[in-house]
């Protein structure tokens, strides 16, 4: 597993507060006709901090992770990467700053084998004379050490469409490690995992962290979010409702705050007791 790792990119998720942000939004908007996906978003991320972003559905998550990854050009308001004011009108100007996406669709090419999936957009070639052409060899065998570092064990040159979706789910994390992010999209990361590759996930979330990577992880399971994340950030109706630490109160107080937060009603006190 290969990322950047230099000297503006060692810190925790711990010590990020007195640091400048990575990524900063600030009144972000998001119309889709008369419709307002997004509506003032101010929103900062840290360098090595894992985010959790969680809320109902229609509340805007993804709406905000796709702007992020550039699929969708914001309305109005500004992004700034490392200090410097950027736009984002494809994924392409994303993945230029370090951004990388894990769509809950996973966007693979099911007739393609895991290898060729991995490398898909950055493929190995090979000098063949005059011609160049791809080394489906070196792929497959940067591949199958790529799945076993993030301790995996099945065959790469298997069609992606023969996989389950836990092993589907994988190939997508192995394939956005291959550009080496300096910030990671994730968006129901676990939706199709079982109890143990979940806990993988968990692990590779944290060396990713400690490599000073950044994550920002979309979810509607408290338990996801209060599992990794060092900061959770709650949305509702497009806009930022509020945002807490997952161990500032007891994990069952945590979860009455936030789903407060969620619906905009006032959860009774014993709730969360």
């Amino acid at each position: 597993m290969s990322t950047r790792n230099n000297s503006e990119t060692k810190s925790t998720g711990a010590d990020n507060s007195a640091r400048a942000p990575l990524i900063e939004l600030s009144g972000i908007t998001k119309s889709f006709g008369n419709v307002d996906a997004l509506s003032g978003v101010d929103l900062k991320i840290g360098e090595a901090e894992s985010v959790g972003i969680i809320g109902d559905n229609g509340a805007g998550k993804s709406t905000l992770v796709k702007l992020l990854s550039g699929v969708y050009p914001a309305t109005g308001g500004t992004m700034k990467f490392r200090g410097r004011e950027v736009r984002f009108n494809s994924p392409l100007d994303a993945r230029q700053n370090g951004i990388e996406m894990i769509y809950q669709d996973l966007a693979l090419c099911e007739d393609l084998n895991v290898a060729q999936n991995i490398f898909l957009g950055r493929e190995i070639k090979k000098n063949y004379g005059p011609i160049r052409v791809l080394d489906n060899k070196a792929m497959t065998r940067a591949a199958a050490e790529d799945i076993a570092n993030m301790g995996l064990d099945f065959d790469v040159e298997r069609e992606v469409g023969m996989l389950s979706g836990g092993e589907r789910q994988m190939v997508a994390v192995a394939r956005a490690l291959q550009f080496e992010p300096s910030t990671l999209l994730m968006d129901e990361p676990t939706a199709a995992l079982s109890a143990e590759k979940i806990r993988k996930l968990w692990e590779m979330i944290s060396e990713l962290k400690s490599r000073g990577v950044s994550i920002l992880l979309v979810s509607h399971r408290f338990t996801d979010i209060l599992s990794i994340c060092d900061r959770i950030v709650v949305v509702r109706g497009g806009k930022i409702a509020g945002e807490m630490k997952p161990n500032e109160h007891p994990p069952a107080q945590t979860m009455a705050i936030m789903t407060e937060m969620m619906t905009g009603d006032r959860i009774p006190e014993e709730a969360g007791a």
